[in-house]
């Protein structure tokens, strides 16, 4: 019973975070095209289209991991499931640490140049 529930669990938990992946992209992609039909210029709306995309693949790649070790975890810990949860979770932390670059222009672990306080004078 509790495996079935917690199978269910995951189910649902990557049927979110694929839901988060496709309607992030139709939203970033209406956002993009009325940016454009209201006058701005494809060099002026591509960065906030492409940042809006890139948060909206994040939050479902998140989503997604939460849902492989739920799986993996709870249904079937077998070492050889073990292994390949880590593996999956590996490739995917690497691409939300791409992601993040991309997003912001920084590592997550620096601070950005916006969120810096200013040198203290004496």
């Amino acid at each position: 019973m509790f495996a079935t529930v917690a199978s269910w669990i995951a189910t649902s938990i990557e049927a979110t975070g694929i839901i988060a992946i496709v309607l992030g992209a139709v939203v970033s992609i209406s956002h993009f095209l009325r940016s454009i039909l209201a006058g701005q210029s494809f060099v002026e709306a591509y960065p906030s289209f492409r940042s809006n995309l890139g948060r909206s693949i994040l939050l479902g790649l998140e989503l997604l991991v939460a849902a492989d070790i739920v799986g993996t975890v709870v249904v079937d810990p077998t070492f050889v499931n073990l292994g390949v949860l880590s593996i999956i979770v590996a490739i995917r932390i690497a691409l939300s640490f791409a992601l993040e670059v991309e997003i912001s222009g920084h590592w997550p672990w620096q601070q950005s140049a916006s969120t810096r306080d200013p040198p203290s004078r004496r």
